[in-house]
């Protein structure tokens, strides 16, 4: 009987791992441009759909700036805010993304689209924008929509974030899918005959999350069966006709 092992688990988000094609080049570009040690960018925000590579970019970054500075660079996500307010906005005389940043090298805040609509909340990341930006500490900053169109930030945040690099990220279509498809296969040493790279191209939705997975069923159930992955196998671990 043929043993089935799991996927090896997600390497630490780098440079060396992310996959350069035509839908983020720019965005990859820029990014090295900020954690470069000459001090010429300082600020960068990226934006894309989910699953294009954006935390990705930012994690690389951190994990540049943590080595640079000689200590971790702590980032937030907004997705995720909760675990620091609890849902509790109300204004503070001690900020608390002010004590999750305290002395840290850079300020990389994620999916900053989900900002609540909350002032109070507004004023805390206005100040420590300022604070970085005034400090000529490096920030990154992710959303899923260019800086004009996100919510519930003020103008004054929105124009400071188009003073920087600003770069969109945007891996849809097939020639870039197709790169990250190839590299999820080889680093899991997985034989991925072109038909059924080509038919998930076809029919997996267009993000690097829902490529791994298609990627993982296949895998697992060839394992299970004992048999190659073909076409047809592919077809039955996805339940598709």
């Amino acid at each position: 009987m043929q043993l089935v092992f799991d996927f090896p688990p997600m390497p630490r988000y780098s440079f060396d791992n992310f996959v350069v094609c035509g839908g983020n080049r720019a965005a990859w570009h820029f990014t090295r441009q900020l954690v470069a040690g000459d001090g010429t960018e300082n600020l960068l925000y990226l934006y894309g759909p989910p699953g294009s590579g954006k935390t990705h970019l930012l994690a690389a970054a951190g994990e540049v700036l943590s080595g640079s500075a000689g200590k971790p660079a702590p980032f937030i996500s907004f997705r995720t805010i909760d675990e620091i307010y609890r849902g509790d906005y109300a204004a503070e005389r001690v900020s608390r993304l002010g004590e999750h940043f305290l002395d840290a090298p850079a300020l990389l805040v994620d999916d900053i689209h989900l900002m609540p609509d909350t002032e109070s909340l507004r004023v805390e990341v206005w100040q420590l924008f300022n604070d970085f930006y005034g400090a000529g500490k490096k920030i990154m900053v992710t959303g899923m929509f260019p800086p004009k169109e996100l919510p519930n930030l003020d103008d004054h945040l929105i124009s400071r974030l188009l003073w920087g690099l600003v770069a969109k990220v945007d891996i849809t279509d097939d020639e870039s899918r197709g790169m990250i498809l190839s590299k999820l296969a080889e680093d899991r040493q997985v034989l991925l005959p072109d038909d059924v790279a080509d038919y998930l191209l076809t029919i997996v939705r267009r993000d690097v999350p829902s490529l791994r997975e298609a990627l993982e069923r296949i895998n697992r159930h060839a394992l299970t069966e004992g048999r190659k992955i073909t076409l047809r196998l592919a077809r039955e671990a996805l339940g598709r006709p």
